[in-house]
């Protein structure tokens, strides 16, 4: 095999801006996610809880 990469198998340059913007909006989704889920088990627990 050679050492050097034929531009077919080469993989292109990453697209920082995108790439950033997509991990803002995962990071975003697990924060709102989260915080849904705790003040749902606060909930939960204050009105079913006998």
């Amino acid at each position: 095999m050679s050492s050097v990469q034929s531009s077919e198998t080469s993989h292109p340059a990453m697209d920082m801006a995108a790439h950033r913007h997509t991990w803002e909006g995962f990071v975003k989704l697990v924060k709102w996610g989260s915080v849904s889920v705790v003040v749902l088990l606060i909930l939960m627990a204050i009105f079913l809880v006998h």
